[in-house]
Parts: C-alpha cells; sequence; structure tokens
C-alpha cells in the first residue's frame, strides 16, 4: 500500500488528484468544526453523552462528533447513503426505476432523484435533531436566561434545519467532487475521514484506563491490540476472498473466423455485500436504546421495560445473538437484490457459455443460486466475527468490573476503514496501470 501511494505521488496527475483529495476531506473536517448558530452543547461529552448503543452514538460515529456537539456537517454523509440505500430497493419493485440504471442518461436522472431524496431526508434528520436538544435543553437561551418560545423558537428551528441540510448537501457535492477531480471513492472516504478523526480520542480513553484497571490493564490492552490488528488483517483476507465458478464458451465459426472456445469463469465473492449488513444490523438494534433514553424516567427499577431494554445493550449475549441473525438476515436480502441467478443463467446462454457438467437454462441458475447462497452464509459468517468484537471485548471488561470502556473503533468501524482503504489503493493501482500501457506499437 505504501509503495503504491509512493509510485503515484510520482505522477504528475496522480499527485493533483491525490492533493485535490486531501483538500476536500481538509474541507470536510474543517466543517466538523463549525457550530450551528442557536445549538449550545456545554457538556464535554456532547449530545450523546454517556447513551452508548443508540441511534446517536451510532451517528456521531460516522460523522468523526460533529454530531455530537452540533457542528455544520453534524448529518455528514447518513443522509445520502439511506437515499441510495432505499432507492437501491425501490428499483427492484418499480419498474421504471429498474429501466433508468441500464443505460447512461437512466443514471444521469437515478443521480439527480438520489439529491432531491438526500435533501428530504436531511431536512427530516434536521427537524428531529432540533427536536431534540429543544428537549434537551440545548439551545441559546435569550438574555434572561429563558428558553425561546413562540416565533422565537421557530426562528432557531428554521435556521438550525437549514444549516444542517446545507451542511449534508454540502458533504454530498464534495463526495462528487471527489470522485469527479479526485482519486475517487468519494462517499467512502468522506466515511472514512469521520472515523479516522475519532482514533486519538479512543486511544487516549484507552491509555487513561490504565489508571482506573490497574493490573487488569496490563493484560487487556496488549490482548485488544493484538485483537485490532488480527482483525485488520482478517478484514483483508476476507475482502479477497472469492470463489471462481468455471465457465466454457462453445466455438462458433461467423464468416470465415471462429470465435468462442475458450475458458473463462464467473467470480462470486465472499463478502459480497460488504459493509451494509451490519449498518442495517446496528441501525435496528440502536433503536430500542434510543427509545429508551426519551422515555428512561418513567422506567422503574425491576420492571420488564428495564429487562427489555437491558437486553439491546451492547454488553448483553441477547444483543450479541439477535445482532449476528440480523447479519445474516440482511445478507441473504441484500444478495438477493444484488443478484439474479437467472438472469445470469441467460446471459450465458446468449453468449453460448455453459458451466461444466451442468446443463444450460434452469439447472444453471439452480446451480448458481446454490453457489451464492453458500457464499452468502460464509461471507455472513466470517462478518459476524467482526461485528460481534467490540460485544466480546465488552463481555471481557464488564467481567473485570470495567465495562464502560468505548470500543465503538470496532466492529463496522474497522469493516469501513480496511474496505475503503483497500478500494482505494485498488483504484490508484487502476489509475496507474492505465498510465503505463504502452500500447500495441511498443
Amino acid at each position: 500500500m505504501i509503495k503504491t501511494m509512493v509510485n503515484a505521488w510520482k505522477i504528475a496527475d496522480l499527485r493533483k488528484k491525490i492533493i485535490y483529495t486531501a483538500f476536500i476531506l481538509f474541507l470536510f473536517r474543517l466543517g466538523c468544526a463549525i457550530p450551528v448558530p442557536f445549538i449550545n452543547i456545554v457538556s464535554e461529552q456532547g449530545l450523546v453523552g454517556d447513551n452508548t448503543g443508540t441511534f446517536l452514538n451510532y451517528l456521531s460515529m460516522m460523522t468523526g462528533e460533529a454530531f455530537n456537539y452540533g457542528r455544520v456537517f453534524a448529518l455528514g454523509i447518513t443522509p445520502y447513503i439511506n437515499s441510495s440505500i432505499i432507492l437501491q430497493l425501490l428499483a427492484v419493485a418499480i419498474p421504471a426505476l429498474e429501466k433508468l440504471s441500464h443505460d447512461e442518461e437512466g443514471r444521469k436522472k437515478m443521480a439527480a432523484i438520489t439529491r432531491y431524496v438526500t435533501v428530504a431526508l436531511a431536512i427530516l434528520q434536521g427537524i428531529a435533531y432540533y427536536v431534540y436538544i429543544w428537549s434537551q435543553g440545548m439551545l441559546t437561551p435569550d438574555a434572561n436566561g429563558v428558553k425561546y418560545t413562540g416565533f422565537g423558537a421557530f426562528f432557531q428551528g428554521l435556521v438550525i434545519v437549514c444549516v444542517l441540510t446545507a451542511g449534508s448537501a454540502l458533504v454530498m457535492w464534495l463526495g462528487e467532487q471527489i470522485n469527479e477531480k479526485g482519486i475517487g471513492n468519494g462517499i467512502s472516504l468522506i466515511l472514512f475521514a469521520g472515523i479516522v478523526s475519532r482514533i486519538p480520542a479512543i486511544l487516549t480513553q484507552m491509555f487513561d484506563a490504565v489508571y482506573r484497571m490497574g493490573k487488569w490493564y496490563y493484560l487487556i490492552a496488549p490482548l485488544a491490540l493484538i485483537g485490532l490488528l488480527a482483525m485488520i488483517v482478517y478484514i483483508c483476507f476476507m475482502d479477497g476472498g472469492e470463489r471462481r465458478i468455471p465457465v466454457q464458451y462453445a466455438k462458433r465459426v461467423v464468416g470465415r473466423k471462429m470465435y468462442g472456445g475458450q475458458s473463462s469463469n464467473i467470480p462470486i465473492k465472499v463478502n459480497m455485500s460488504g459493509v451494509l449488513p451490519v449498518i442495517f444490523a446496528s441501525s435496528i438494534l440502536s433503536l430500542p436504546p434510543t427509545v429508551e433514553m426519551f422515555i428512561q424516567d418513567k422506567i422503574t427499577d425491576g420492571s420488564f421495560w428495564q429487562t427489555f431494554f437491558g437486553w439491546f445493550k451492547a454488553d448483553s449475549w441477547v444483543y450479541g445473538v439477535i445482532y449476528f441473525l440480523l447479519i445474516i438476515f440482511f445478507a441473504y436480502f441484500y444478495s438477493s437484490i444484488q443478484y439474479n441467478p437467472v438472469e445470469m443463467a441467460n446471459n450465458l446462454a446468449k453468449n453460448s457459455g455453459m458451466i461444466p457438467g451442468i446443463r444450460s437454462g434452469k439447472p444453471t441458475a439452480e446451480y448458481i443460486a446454490k453457489i451464492i447462497s453458500k457464499m452468502v452464509l460464509l461471507g455472513a459468517l466470517m462478518l459476524s466475527v467482526c461485528a460481534l468484537f467490540p460485544v466480546i471485548f465488552s463481555q471481557i471488561t464488564t467481567a473485570v468490573g470495567y465495562g464502560d470502556i468505548d470500543v465503538s473503533i470496532g466492529g463496522t468501524s474497522i469493516i469501513i476503514l480496511v474496505g475503503v482503504a483497500l478500494e482505494t489503493v485498488s483504484q490508484i493501482e487502476s489509475q496507474m496501470m492505465m498510465r503505463h500501457y504502452k500500447g500495441f506499437l511498443d
């Protein structure tokens, strides 16, 4: 990876793209430090506070603490990601949207629709953000120290929602600029920058834990570091793993020339759905703790609701089991949307291709579906190992009496960080290969 970056820096065109991408990421981090007018979050722990495992904590992780402290880019890129996912799901149910993705003009229209839906989702999330900070008393009071009401409160809310929506739209635009003029992979790189920005704070917390954990720290801290390094290697291995289905193309004569006869393969990746199953599962499991955050004053000790919400704590074994099952479910759900074995079999038949030992048509589709089902299960199981690492770590620290250590850098964060790094290096290598291609005359 380092060698690739050094070689890319030597090429003037790529060097300009790298510098431009770094400048865009700097602007993103600058927007994460500019406060939104009328928001007054004075707590050192920010908006999320001790509500670990809630959807608010998840949003804070994805935005590099901008959500936690009321910054301009508090909503981050999440409205755009949600918009893209919603349109992908709707394309399965609405044939008109599916047709748009088959040609260049249609894809441009889909991109425009995605932007409009992104703005709409940003407005809704901005309103929800304002309502929550208003209920928590985190707005700037008037000259007498009293919370604004009536038109004053409406004006505050209007400004906050407009600034948050504009910030989300600007982040979307920054990601598109990286795709057009930078090294590409803009949305993922913005997520990468937000998560990386939290690493110093998390490392500081782990080092501070030596004063609280005593002798246990010298055992758990090295194990956590070794586990982190092992997980990075494991994710690299998982990301590159694939099953190749052999394909043989029949020979055919067109005029005086003979075509076909060569062998090829259909690559089926182990982790074909990426980090999306983990994101979906984390989002669903974060809803109960978020609801508890709003009604915690009404929950009595020893009641059913206290037990129920306790199941969804990050250090609960029930949470781990449900998390595991949801990851498998969403892995199958997403693969069923992305891969159509019948269509793949039909494409093979149209190009005079066949899988050795398998008849064309329905048997080929059933064989491909069987292979995909096995690979989805294997990928979901391997993905669960990474996602459940924070739960296992929390169980260990809870057992020794220090269950409040933040391990939010694990699981989803590590998968995103490693996946984006590998994909970005792969894109740089492909651009370097195009610039070093010598052509037919050399």
